[in-house]
């Protein structure tokens, strides 16, 4: 992609502006008219919210939406959509033994709820704080509870696949475990054996890392600086590691952008907590010099991964090794092109990719100055595209606010316009919520403030 090195955090002020006016009508929208008996909205169909039984996974972005939205503006009404939204219907997220998404369901909703009163934005109540508390802490050990040993004696948080499937993903959820940690609480077993999931979480870090990324090291014959597996594959029998795969994208050995874009955003904020820890915290574990290299390598690895692999405006093909991706030439040359008919884009995964972006120029500011500038510069280039047409979605007919994202291309579950060949237009609950995060972390940033997932218990 071509980064644009002047892109001041000013330049995007009327652009974000314009950004949550047609957001709050997105959120009213779904608000009054989708009809809830029938699940979760996932994404649209021809614009408007629907449901696809996989997993509950997108509900926490529904009414985290709405959180955002009020966070962003202070209109209370998408405060009290979100809160309700929450209280009566998140309880069953919390409690969900079989998924691996708690840190998107609940420390976009409970976790919200509870840094806006931490930050004086919610009126203090000590009933509620301790109701979105007492749902923090149950959420990371329900999650922590999915534990899979491996043969290096570390392990990981398992998919719903099962035990033997480590999702990329979860890299984004482990975060459900440090706000539980946070909040001292632990993962109680049998003959009362307390588990950390301070532990757990690193644990599962360095093993995403170890398994879900590549070097460019030899590992196969697609290995490849920052490529990334959807899925990593191991022998639940000894814990060894067997072979990449993956459920959304197009094979094991080709990258799933939007796997990629959760990796580029996972890391950054997980090295955001572990650099505020007391190092002798992290002693038993290696100290953090040494989970910091390990998680800055993947950090970095992706997210030049994504900037080499991505059209000039930022936004990224559905999969790197698309089948049909070799028809549109030098893809990386040019502006992505959601109408073509070959294969389609997604924008969630630009939604998702340009916070990591912004997130890890900033971790690497001191650090490594020039890097940081690098990376800090592409996540604002491609929140500018997402800003404007055909990215930003004005109709007021249309539910989503982010178009041309994608959910199962194998699938095929996505929605196809009649006369089209492949699926564009349409819109996530996850691609519409990444994006609202990001534009909330940029506009704080213009304000001198910070947004980070922690703020609600440190």
């Amino acid at each position: 992609m071509q980064i644009d090195y002047n892109l001041r955090l000013q330049d995007l002020q009327g652009k974000m502006d314009n950004f949550w006016r047609l957001s709050g009508k997105k959120i009213t929208s779904i608000e009054q008219d989708y009809d809830e008996s029938q699940g979760t909205p996932v994404f649209t169909a021809a614009g408007r919210y629907t449901t696809r039984g996989w997993t509950e996974w997108t509900q926490g972005f529904q009414y985290g939406s709405s959180i955002l939205q009020y966070d962003a503006t202070g209109d209370e009404s998408f405060l009290e959509y979100g809160r309700k939204g929450t209280t009566e219907r998140m309880a069953s997220h919390v409690s969900h033994f079989g998924v691996h998404d708690h840190g998107f369901n609940n420390v976009s909703t409970y976790g919200n709820l509870l840094r806006l009163m931490r930050n004086g934005k919610i009126e203090p109540n000590d009933w509620e704080r301790h109701f979105y508390e007492i749902a923090l802490q149950l959420s990371g050990a329900v999650q922590a509870r999915r534990w899979t040993p491996i043969s290096d004696g570390g392990g990981f948080l398992y998919s719903f696949n099962g035990p033997h499937s480590l999702f990329v993903d979860t890299i984004r959820t482990v975060r459900a475990l440090v706000v539980s940690h946070e909040l001292g609480h632990s993962l109680m077993g049998d003959n009362d054996l307390k588990v950390s999931l301070l532990e757990r979480s690193v644990q599962h870090g360095l093993a995403t890392a170890r398994f879900a990324i590549y070097y460019g090291e030899g590992r196969d014959s697609y290995d490849e600086w920052g490529r990334t597996a959807h899925e990593s594959i191991f022998n639940t029998n000894d814990g060894n590691y067997r072979c990449p795969n993956a459920q959304q994208g197009f094979s094991g050995f080709t990258t799933w952008t939007r796997g990629l874009a959760w990796a580029m955003a996972g890391f950054p904020e997980q090295l955001e907590y572990l650099s505020q820890l007391d190092p002798e915290a992290l002693e038993a574990l290696g100290g953090f010099e040494e989970i910091e290299a390990v998680y800055l390598k993947a950090a970095r690895a992706t997210c030049d991964f994504y900037l080499a692999n991505t059209a000039t405006d930022g936004i990224p093909y559905w999969d790197t090794g698309a089948p049909r991706l070799h028809e549109l030439g030098d893809y990386t040359t040019r502006p992505a092109d959601p109408y073509n008919e070959f294969e389609p884009v997604d924008s969630s995964a630009a939604a998702i990719g340009a916070q990591g972006l912004l997130r890890l120029g900033r971790y690497l500011e001191q650090r490594d100055p020039e890097a940081g500038r690098t990376y800090f510069q592409a996540g604002l280039t491609v929140l500018r595209t997402l800003l404007d047409e055909p990215y930003l979605s004005t109709d007021d007919g249309h539910q989503g606010l982010i178009l041309h994202s994608i959910y199962h291309r194998p699938n095929g579950w996505d929605y196809v316009p009649d006369g089209a060949k492949i699926p564009y237009g349409e819109s996530s609950m996850w691609g519409d919520y990444h994006a609202r995060e990001a534009v909330l972390y940029a506009g704080k940033l213009l304000a001198g403030e910070d947004y980070r997932f922690f703020d609600c218990v440190r």
